[in-house]
């Protein structure tokens, strides 16, 4: 079944402003999905339509094969939504924001209580269940918009630019929650702009440029279609005057140097090889650029 299916939508504004243009997009139940484009590409407007804040111009579209026009309400019941900007109240207090979610989806209040102290809890903000929101910091906002979100146990949850703002720390946390609640079977689209989230969360992805899909594949095809790799290599008494037959090396230093790889043609594991023939003992491997952020680079730019 598919979570979400999208055939020729479109949405045109006055004047003839075309910011999505006969969109095809089918995203599987379970999946963890990722949207990616610069800003004004069509994402947003995406979202818009499937949570019923914009009116499409032409197509349909499907959630969990719920018709957006004819079974509105219950296209609703399915999708939790983080959007980017902070739109609770900032005079309530985090416990009573949730649960108030809650009960515009019919939940009594009982449950939406336990619902409530579970989420909060899950998403550490439990201590601060009595404190004004606005009074939160960034992040702790963050997590309250996806608490509020999840709170009728919703089938697919949207994140746009979820981790804004976020800090390093409190991101990792919220990539663990996200990971989790994928796992147990919430489906996740996902829009961002750090592409290292969609390596480390999402299975497929796709490319949309002035409101057309340039690129749908799996995040793991869609790394393999770029050829170069840049890593640095940290290891111990390093010569200067280091060369490996085949391999173009930079900024070579007794303690660290970096690398070019053509994954067409070579591996990490002949770099490894060929630097343990040279007696070099290596203490970390870490890649310098991102494949995925090249290929969105190269995609937008065709």
């Amino acid at each position: 079944m598919f979570a979400i299916d999208i055939q020729g939508l479109s949405k045109v504004y006055k004047g003839d402003v075309r910011a999505l243009n006969d969109i095809n997009l089918n995203i599987e139940e379970g999946d963890f999905f990722a949207l990616l484009g610069a800003n004004g590409a069509g994402k947003t407007t995406i979202i818009g339509i499937l949570t019923s804040l914009v009116n499409k111009t032409s197509g349909t579209a499907k959630v969990f094969e719920y018709d957006l026009d004819t079974q509105t309400n219950k296209v609703k019941e399915q999708i939790g939504v983080v959007p980017q900007e902070f739109n609770f109240n900032i005079f309530e207090r985090v416990e009573d924001i949730v649960i108030q979610q809650a009960g515009f989806y019919g939940m009594p209040a009982g449950e939406a209580k336990k619902r409530a102290e579970f989420l909060l809890k899950k998403l550490e903000l439990w201590d601060k269940r009595h404190t004004i929101s606005q009074q939160l910091s960034g992040g702790m906002k963050r997590r309250l918009m996806i608490a509020r979100a999840l709170v009728h146990n919703p089938r697919l949850l949207i994140l746009d630019e979820p981790t804004a703002g976020v800090d390093v720390e409190l991101r990792l946390g919220m990539w663990e929650f996200l990971k989790q609640l994928n796992h147990d079977g919430t489906t996740i689209l996902l829009t961002t702009h750090y592409l290292e989230e969609v390596e480390q969360l999402c299975n497929n992805a796709a490319m949309i440029k002035e409101g057309r899909i340039v690129a749908n594949d799996s995040v793991k095809n869609l790394l393999k279609s770029v050829s170069e790799q840049t890593y640095k290599i940290e290891a111990d008494k390093i010569p200067k005057t280091l060369t490996i037959k085949g391999f173009a090396l930079e900024n070579v230093t007794s303690e660290s140097l970096e690398v070019s790889i053509d994954t067409k043609k070579q591996s990490l594991n002949d770099l490894i090889v060929a630097l343990a023939q040279k007696n070099i003992e290596i203490i970390n491997i870490s890649p310098k650029d991102n494949r995925l952020e090249k290929l969105f680079i190269s995609k937008v730019e065709e």
